[in-house]
């Protein structure tokens, strides 16, 4: 019940928030793109038949690419990608989060400790390094090792969030109240300790998607990836290194990149949404400047 009621309290923010309008239409655009590319897709966007370099046109909205593909299908294949590891690894995070950050904060004593040096040691390592390193040496970054690196890379953040968050709730009445009750300890943390913190987990899933969107874009534009595959990052690998920007086909590196940054901002607003719901310090401060303002 108070997991609905959170729900439904997120869902009523949402509606009156603007920031959290735009970028759930923004996702639920994409997550459609995603779902059924062919849809979408004029032509097969593999295909090597049309005429290298074209410009805009009715047939071909972006254009071609120097090998003859067109780029708008490109475009609206390489969504499928992006979004599974979006999700993918935004989930697998949360999870992995969740899992570290709450238990360290219920149980404390040495497994907080050795918890807690645990994520502490991940987060002072430097990321993108990391990341270029392991896919380097493993030579052959395929989707699930693509989403295993990110994953290893980008749990920590969100686990000290929620160990901290965990903390100040820890030793409130209701909890108290559930042990006292002789409530099991996985019941304290599900129904009691989780449910409040459903905004942070939800800020913390769309941080870590927004993660794993840039840095998979990143690895695939420097060639660590695999390049055989559609993505937007696979589209700015080939566009780089057929120079598309001196060869007059700035489409072809412009489009993924405009792609890639809408679907960071959708993920950024309504992670500052679910940010404003986490902490309610926030929604004051603004409602005092804007009362100000009016005055």
């Amino acid at each position: 019940m108070k997991f609905l009621a959170v729900l439904r309290g997120g869902w009523t923010f949402i509606r009156r928030d603007k920031k959290a309008m735009v970028g759930s239409f923004i996702l639920l655009g994409l997550l459609l793109i995603a779902a059924f590319p062919t849809l979408f897709t004029p032509h097969d966007p593999a295909a090597e038949i049309y005429t290298p370099g074209s410009g805009l046109s009715w047939n071909h909205l972006l254009g071609t690419t120097a090998f003859g593909q067109d780029v708008f299908s490109q475009l609206v294949a390489g969504t499928r990608q992006s979004m599974m590891i979006a999700l993918v690894v935004g989930f697998l995070c949360t999870i992995l989060s969740v899992l570290v950050g709450i238990t360290a904060a219920y149980a404390g004593g040495w497994l907080d400790d050795a918890l807690s040096l645990m994520t502490d040691v991940v987060l002072v390592i430097p990321t993108f390094p990391l990341i270029i390193v392991i896919t380097a040496y493993l030579k052959s970054a395929s989707f699930w090792l693509m989403v295993f690196v990110l994953v290893i890379t980008g749990w920590s953040y969100g686990a000290r969030q929620l160990r901290v968050q965990a903390l100040s709730l820890r030793n409130r009445d209701y909890l108290l109240a559930a042990r006292a009750r002789g409530e099991s300890s996985l019941y304290v943390i599900f129904v009691e300790l989780i449910p409040p913190m459903t905004s942070l987990i939800v800020a913390n899933f769309l941080g870590a998607a927004l993660y794993a969107v840039l840095a998979e874009s990143g690895l695939q534009f420097i060639g660590l990836g695999d390049i055989s595959t559609e993505s937007w990052g696979t589209m700015l690998y080939w566009a780089q290194n057929n120079a598309a920007l001196n060869a007059g086909l700035p489409l072809w590196a412009l489009a993924p990149g405009i792609a890639i940054a809408i679907l960071g901002t959708g993920l950024a607003l309504l992670n500052y949404a679910f940010d404003e719901i986490a902490n309610p310090a926030l929604r004051p401060v603004r409602a005092k400047h804007l009362k100000g303002a009016q005055a």
